[in-house]
């Protein structure tokens, strides 16, 4: 008997090596650019890239490292020409200063600290600054937990390092906590419906029915009744999102699920709209069936139009879109005009790793897709892993701030 349960354990052990032998081949050697540590840059300086890193931009644009040693930097702000940038490791929002105009923010100042993972940032200002309607401005920070709202609190007048601190923090409203993705991002809705806030919420799980109905969703909280609603539902982790210039449309980045191989599902641009499905955990990309995971019998197509919604641009598996901004007319080429910026944060559920670039997506004035093309790469070469872009800042005049939440910097990008 004794050694027929040694026997039974010893066929039970080899066969779990031989499944986590299979599954690590299909799903994870390609993951340790992900996790390992930034290799240093170690390339010559030129005059269109002082980061030494091997980063590659198409002709006419130089890039400068702006800020270093940061932790894990995400979502960055421009306020009175510096930035400010939420730390989810290190629960703080900071505000980058480049006090002498060098290009090189050397200054670091924490505005509010002791957060739970912060990620989105915004502001707000209602009034029109008369002395029966002041202007208050109001600053807010997506916690992983919930949504903070804050006072701004100016400080000496002569103190131009540290002019202001976020103060008299209150809860806005909760968002459901841990899961798999714990980022929070928020924006606000362009006129007429500025008094309405969206925040994205990731799954809890890779693919899974959620329990708790406010994930995998883009919920809307209107600032004159205190509700939060739904927006649109069956996103998976639409971390960031942007307003298009022209529709004002919400257009946001989305991740597709895990271990389904090395090119499905196709991570997503979308174009988000009020009381859509987009899909997960049943759908992706031009609506197709999950039937690895959704093994019900429908009467209906199970992913079809006007119940569940296409995405607008399928993109690379696994490239794990996260930032994406849009060009403005203002001190750009006209063949920039309303052209697309994505991050790509880059994969670890892929075989052959794919991503860590930024990519330009060409558009038109209504959003149509032209084509595609790359704007930076280089974080990933020859092995080595330099580097993973997260939140774009496009400004008028051909300056572009990228985050880099592995390298710890924040990247100064110029149109010569």
């Amino acid at each position: 008997m004794k050694r027929t349960v040694q026997a039974i354990f010893i066929v039970a052990l080899f066969v779990l090596l031989i499944w986590a032998g299979n599954f690590y081949w299909h799903n994870l050697r390609g993951a340790l650019p992900a996790v390992q540590s930034p290799a240093k840059g170690d390339q010559a300086i030129t005059d269109t890239n002082t980061t030494g890193i091997p980063l590659t931009l198409p002709k006419g644009f130089s890039i400068s490292t702006y800020a270093k040693d940061l932790v894990n930097p995400r979502v960055m702000l421009n306020y009175n020409s510096n930035l400010i940038v939420s730390i989810p490791s290190e629960g703080k929002v900071v505000e980058l200063k480049d006090l002498d105009g060098d290009g090189f923010a050397e200054t670091h100042v924490t505005l509010a600290e002791n957060l739970n993972k912060p990620h989105g940032l915004a502001e707000r200002c209602t009034g029109d600054d008369t002395p029966k309607n002041p202007l208050v401005c109001k600053f807010y920070v997506a916690e992983t937990s919930q949504v903070s709202e804050f006072d701004r609190d100016w400080l000496a007048d002569t103190d131009a390092e540290h002019p202001f601190k976020l103060t008299n923090k209150k809860k806005l409203f909760d968002l459901p906590a841990g899961g798999t993705h714990s980022t929070r991002t928020i924006i606000f809705e362009p006129y007429p419906n500025q008094n309405k806030m969206l925040v994205s919420i990731g799954s809890s799980c890779n693919v899974c029915n959620e329990a708790d109905q406010r994930r995998a969703k883009i919920l809307e909280y209107d600032f004159d009744t205190g509700k939060v609603e739904t927006f649109a539902k069956g996103l998976r982790n639409s971390v960031f999102m942007a307003i298009h210039p022209v529709s004002g449309k919400i257009w946001a980045t989305e991740m597709g699920r895990d271990l389904l191989g090395d090119d499905i599902p196709p991570d997503e641009i979308n174009i988000i709209e009020k009381g859509k499905n987009y899909g997960w955990p049943n759908c992706y990309g031009q609506n197709i069936h999950d039937d690895n995971f959704d093994k019900n019998t429908y009467i209906r197509n199970p992913c079809m139009e006007p119940f569940e919604t296409p995405a607008h641009i399928d993109l690379q598996a696994h490239s794990a879109p996260l930032g994406l901004a849009f060009i403005p007319e203002e001190g750009w080429p006209e063949d920039y005009w309303y052209n697309m910026l994505v991050s790509y944060h880059g994969s670890w559920n892929r075989t052959v790793p794919t991503g860590y670039k930024v990519v330009r997506f060409k558009l038109d004035s209504k959003g149509n897709y032209l084509g595609q093309e790359d704007f930076i790469t280089g974080w990933i070469k020859d092995g080595k892993v330099y580097g993973r872009p997260v939140d774009i800042l496009v400004q008028p005049g051909g300056t572009i701030f990228i985050s880099d939440d592995k390298a710890g910097v924040i990247y100064k990008v110029v149109k010569r």
